[in-house]
């Protein structure tokens, strides 16, 4: 016998989620202009440690990031804030992803550095708390997850852009029992939060010269929203007829990352958020693990750069945090210089990367004291920056790894 009570409560609380989202549309409607960093008298940084291997990684990361900036933080140009409250102990502490507090002072900065922060699962000692990401993407308005992934060896040279706001995660944590046996979670997409996703991933395509975007969805299953994604591209995709574009499902993708016939040739991707939350660590993983890639998550007012992987507390149980790899950080600083228009420093910063991490490895990380720690791996790619002939060495190895490649 069908349940006409929880039937009848099941519609009023998805009454109430309708509602919130249907006003999430009408603030989009009306959403800010771009920041623009240059017009700015002083660019506050906010960073914040998180909690696990957070605070080791983002520590050494934050070294790289003022020794680039160490003119302009001497000129006030910049100042950086440290910020906490981003722990899990302290988030438990008040049941929120976010203490109102620590999001008071985030709003307070242009740009955040973020370590990784412990989201809470079935079985673990913490409530059940959204994630610190999930929250800080929404609160801010952090609508795109940019990833870049090189291995020039492989010919690979992608950026993901994946949607940060909506998707499967957007209702997150608003699913319920509607019975004992009937469990609900939702997937959401707007037309404005769709159209601004796909259209950074073109701007970036024709801004690069890369001229092939992806779009990565199941619309032949989920129909409505991935079908919203396809419908959107094809009619942003006119507006840049120089782009290519064209549309891939997700399981087949995640197979062609790995096929040395074809990976080679994506470029761009677009994709919802729970897709490119997976692939996105595929990625990774080909370019060497996901210590290695760093990611930016960028609004028009706001934008917070950070590592793909989680907190990994056991590094911390185990005595071993100091040596976590902190490479992922320092690419998320990398990112953060180009957003903020130091596009030297950023590719300075990218060119000792691929020097120390892919090439030369003069110090490696191996997590363990059989490898560097995170400070010593820091200091070897600030010493690299200060090489007088980086640049000649960087491209003597991206030519070599091009040959290597065409082979």
């Amino acid at each position: 016998m069908v349940d006409e009570a929880a039937i009848k409560a099941a519609q009023e609380k998805y009454g109430i989620l309708l509602r919130k989202q249907l006003e999430r549309v009408e603030r989009l409607k009306n959403e800010p202009d771009w920041t623009d960093y240059s017009k700015l008298d002083k660019l506050i940084i906010g960073v914040c440690g998180g909690d696990g291997i957070g605070p080791y990684i983002c520590a050494s990361a934050q070294k790289v990031m003022e020794f680039l900036l160490a003119d302009k933080i001497k000129a006030g140009k910049v100042e950086i804030r440290q910020i906490d409250g981003l722990t899990i102990e302290r988030r438990a502490e008040v049941l929120k992803a976010i203490p109102d507090d620590t999001l008071e002072e985030l709003k307070k900065c242009h740009v955040i550095l973020k370590g990784p922060t412990t989201t809470p699962a079935k079985g673990d000692p913490w409530p059940n708390i959204e994630s610190a990401n999930v929250a800080m993407r929404k609160e801010l308005d952090l609508f795109a997850n940019v990833r870049p992934v090189s291995v020039p060896e492989l010919g690979i040279d992608w950026v993901f852009y994946r949607e940060n706001t909506e998707g499967s995660y957007a209702l997150g944590s608003d699913g319920f029992f509607v019975t004992d046996d009937l469990a609900m979670d939702y997937c959401v997409a707007t037309r404005q939060g769709t159209e601004r996703i796909i259209r950074a991933g073109f701007e970036h395509a024709r801004k690069t010269g890369k001229n092939y975007v992806s779009i990565i969805v199941k619309a032949n299953i989920i129909k409505t929203t991935d079908g919203l994604f396809v419908d959107l591209a094809d009619e942003i995709g006119k507006e840049y007829p120089e782009v290519k574009h064209d549309v891939w499902f997700i399981d087949i993708t995640t197979a062609k990352l790995i096929d040395p016939a074809r990976r080679a040739d994506f470029k761009v991707f677009v994709l919802p958020n729970l897709y490119g939350d997976i692939i996105t660590d595929e990625a990774a993983q080909i370019q060497g693990g996901v210590g290695t890639a760093g990611s930016a998550n960028i609004g028009k007012k706001y934008a917070m750069f950070e590592a793909i992987h989680g907190s990994a507390p056991r590094m911390v149980t185990e005595g071993r945090a100091q040596y976590a790899d902190p490479c992922s950080m320092i690419k998320a600083v990398a990112m953060m210089m180009e957003h903020i228009g130091e596009t030297e420093k950023a590719h300075k910063l990218n060119m000792a990367l691929d020097v120390c991490v892919q090439f030369e490895k003069k110090l490696v990380m191996t997590g363990r004291d059989t490898g560097a720690t995170g400070d010593e791996f820091a200091q070897y790619i600030m010493d690299t920056m200060q090489r007088p002939d980086l640049e000649a060495v960087w491209q003597g190895y991206i030519d070599k790894a091009k040959a290597k490649a065409a082979q």
